[in-house]
């Protein structure tokens, strides 16, 4: 099940497009058009889920992290 989030969508001084999602603090972007937006938003909120996955004590890559682990091609830990 894919979870729903709700956007508010506003227009600028400059005409642009700009989304914000305000259960997800720093989440947004901006469009000319509606129909970018919607793709822009979508994509924003993607990132965001991931990114928070990976920053999230308990999950996968979070643990592998406390547990000394690294991902390839990480700088070794000081």
């Amino acid at each position: 099940m894919k979870a729903k989030f709700n956007v508010l969508v506003e227009r600028d001084e400059d005409g642009y497009y700009v989304a914000t999602v305000p259960s997800l603090p720093g989440c947004h972007t901006q469009a000319k058009s509606l129909d970018d937006l919607i793709e822009r938003a979508k994509e924003a909120i993607e990132l965001y889920l991931e990114v928070e996955k990976e920053i999230v004590p308990g999950t996968p890559s979070t643990r592998r992290r406390l547990e000394g682990g690294r991902r390839p091609g990480s700088p070794p830990p000081l």
